[in-house]
């Protein structure tokens, strides 16, 4: 047991049915059917490859696709083929997520078979909207279809979805109601190396953020800051176009109907309230950079610009270099401009190269920085590589996590 939840170490697997919640949700490429990035598929590895060898009989139980933008839905298909080249076993893949063709395949598994269900989101009450509007406890998760027709079938559960812990979802929460329950190897190392960055980081502490997704960048903030964890915050992306527009700096009217496009507006007041607080460990660019035919660059004081910034400037970019590269701990999340453009990648690119280059303890997490590292190779550059943005960005506001209550609940319980 560890951080009061039971480990792979704390059950005989033998011929156990094995409900195992892993997050293979991948960056996909719809035109040619691919994946853009397996790293989530591979981080997944070593927990199933363990069950196999202790002989359980594995059922695998992951979503695919951001469920608030539904055309991003796909089968699992395409995973259980790389789960099979990785694994150097078949995967058996079906076309069901709990009914009687899946239930009936759980019960004849042999020892050391695997088998992956279908994409849970493609059942209503693993969607986001169904998590926010009814807000179910954990027991009454446990009483949804999906947990009451699969539970029955099984005899333990694992989670090793630590990039969806902040999910609070039946296939997330429900199953510790009913079952023994434990978390997978990629859970325990990802739990760990962020209890160590709350509890004990070698100072000082130097948190990179940035990318489009910021919403929970705004409840960490005030904890890292206020607990002294983070000696500074160096902002890119969206949030340093919101802490700009909340400290009276005109970004332009394309930069900022972004932020109204993306309703990331009501961020506004929070921005306010924190840079008034801790605006002196807030670290802003001195310059940005757009598109308008090439790349150009223009200083913060000669804003605004009728084009949309895309990328943080050369002169911002060194700065970052210097803050980080006198710090001892480096927290990554999110990348700093439209890396998928080689006009504006120039800033993530540039950073990420300097942080892996570096003897600092790197940690670096959420699916779009994920895939800006695997895009440059410099994955050995880092000290740790998180499968998670949101469970991460969550953890560190101070929040215990749902699936960590739900796993800690189970240990007691069972």
């Amino acid at each position: 047991m560890k951080y009061g939840i039971n480990t792979l170490d704390d059950f005989d697997f033998e011929s156990k049915k094995v409900f195992a919640r892993l997050d293979l949700n991948s960056p996909y490429d719809r035109e040619n059917n691919k994946f853009k990035s397996i790293k989530r598929i591979e981080a997944a590895v070593p927990t199933i490859k363990e069950l196999m060898e202790k002989k359980a009989r594995l059922v695998l139980l992951s979503h695919q696709g951001g469920d608030l933008e539904y055309h991003n839905f796909i089968s699992t298909e395409l995973h259980s083929k790389v789960l099979s080249d990785l694994i150097g076993k078949k995967v058996r893949f079906l076309d069901d997520i709990c009914g009687p063709a899946a239930r009936e395949a759980i019960d004849n598994l042999g020892d050391s078979d695997v088998l992956l269900l279908d994409n849970v989101r493609y059942m209503a009450e693993e969607m986001t909207l169904f998590e926010t509007k009814l807000k179910l406890s954990a027991s009454q998760q446990a009483k949804t279809i999906v947990v009451k027709k699969l539970a029955p079938h099984g005899d333990i559960y694992v989670c090793d979805a630590f990039a969806a812990a902040h999910r609070d979802q039946p296939t997330l929460v429900g199953f510790e109601q009913l079952m023994p329950s434990c978390m997978g190897r990629l859970f325990e190392k990802e739990y760990g190396i962020l209890s160590k960055i709350m509890t004990s980081p070698e100072k000082p502490v130097v948190f990179l953020l940035g990318g489009s997704k910021i919403e929970d960048a705004f409840n960490m903030m005030p904890e890292v800051l206020s607990r002294g964890i983070a000696d500074e915050i160096l902002a890119c992306g969206l949030l340093a176009n919101v802490f700009n527009m909340a400290i009276g700096v005109s970004m332009g009217r394309q930069s900022e109907q972004v932020i109204y496009e993306k309703k990331l507006d009501e961020y506004i007041d929070d921005a306010k309230r924190i840079y008034s607080k801790y605006g002196d460990k807030i670290v802003m660019p001195v310059d940005y950079a757009y598109l308008d035919g090439k790349r150009k660059e223009v200083a913060k004081d000669d804003m605004p610009v009728d084009l949309a910034i895309e990328d943080i400037g050369s002169k911002t970019i060194e700065l970052y270099k210097d803050k980080i590269g006198s710090s001892k701990t480096v927290f990554i999340n999110g990348p700093a401009g439209v890396f998928e453009n080689k006009q504006t990648e120039i800033g993530t690119r540039e950073l990420l190269e300097h942080i892996s280059g570096l003897d600092t303890f790197s940690v670096i997490g959420g699916g779009d920085s994920i895939s800006a590292v695997g895009k440059y190779g410099l994955s050995e550059g880092f000290s740790y590589m998180c499968t998670g943005g949101g469970s991460m960005v969550r953890f560190l506001s101070g929040e215990e996590l749902p699936v960590v209550a739900a796993l800690k609940h189970a240990t007691e319980k069972f």
